[in-house]
C-alpha cells in the first residue's frame, strides 16, 4: 500500500530533469614512432604530421624517434613505451609494406596482448579511395599491449593523415558515439 508522501511525488507538476552530460575531452598521452632508414628530424613529414595532428586535437606528445627499419630497434622502443604508464597510445609510420626491410607488424605483432583486425581492413577499405589496389601493399595493424594502444601505420604522409583523421582521431576521442577506444582504457588491463 503506497504510503501518502508517495502519492504526493508521484503527482508532482514539475518533477527534477534528467540531466544529460557529455563527457569531457580527456588528452592521452601518445608516443610517435617513425620507422625508416633515411629519414632524419630535418626530412620527416610523416612523423610531424602524426605530432601536429595530436597536438592539434588536444593530445599530448609523449615522445617522437626515429629507428631504423631493423625488428629489435623497432621492439625495443615499443617495448620500453608500452612498459611506462605515462604512454596511453603510439602510433608508428613506417615498414609495414613487403619488402626486405619492411618488419614492423613483425617487430610489433608479439608484442601486442589483442590485436584490432578491423584498423588494418578499415584502413585498407579507406585507402583504397586514394591509391585504388596499391592498398593491398600495407600491412597496416593495431591493437593492445599492455594497456596501452598501438597503431602501425605506412610511411607516406597520406596514409598518416587517411589513419589518424578516418580513424585514430575519433577512436581516441572520449566523446565519440556510440563507443571508442578512449573510454575502453580504464578497463584494458582487467583480469
Amino acid at each position: 500500500m503506497p504510503n501518502h508522501s508517495d502519492s504526493a511525488q508521484n503527482n508532482n507538476p514539475n518533477p527534477p530533469k534528467a540531466v544529460h552530460t557529455e563527457p569531457e575531452f580527456i588528452p592521452l598521452s601518445i608516443a610517435i614512432l617513425v620507422i625508416s632508414d633515411t629519414r632524419t628530424a630535418e626530412n620527416d613529414t610523416s612523423g610531424k604530421l602524426l605530432a601536429d595532428c595530436l597536438t592539434s586535437s588536444g593530445h599530448q606528445l609523449f615522445d617522437k624517434r626515429i629507428v631504423p627499419d631493423n625488428i629489435y630497434s623497432i621492439r625495443a622502443t615499443v617495448s620500453q613505451w608500452i612498459a611506462d604508464n605515462a604512454v596511453h597510445a603510439i602510433i608508428s609510420t613506417g615498414g609495414t609494406g613487403v619488402t626486405g626491410r619492411d618488419g614492423t607488424p613483425e617487430a610489433i605483432a608479439p608484442l601486442l596482448d589483442k590485436q584490432l583486425d578491423g584498423f588494418g581492413e578499415i584502413f585498407r577499405m579507406l585507402s583504397y579511395q586514394d591509391i585504388k589496389t596499391s592498398t593491398i601493399q600495407s600491412r597496416a595493424i593495431a591493437g593492445v599491449a599492455n594497456g596501452t594502444y598501438v597503431f602501425c601505420l605506412p610511411g607516406s604522409s597520406g596514409a598518416c593523415r587517411t589513419g589518424w583523421e578516418s580513424l585514430i582521431k575519433d577512436q581516441l576521442d572520449i566523446r565519440t558515439k556510440p563507443c571508442n577506444l578512449a573510454q575502453l582504457m580504464p578497463r584494458l588491463m582487467e583480469k
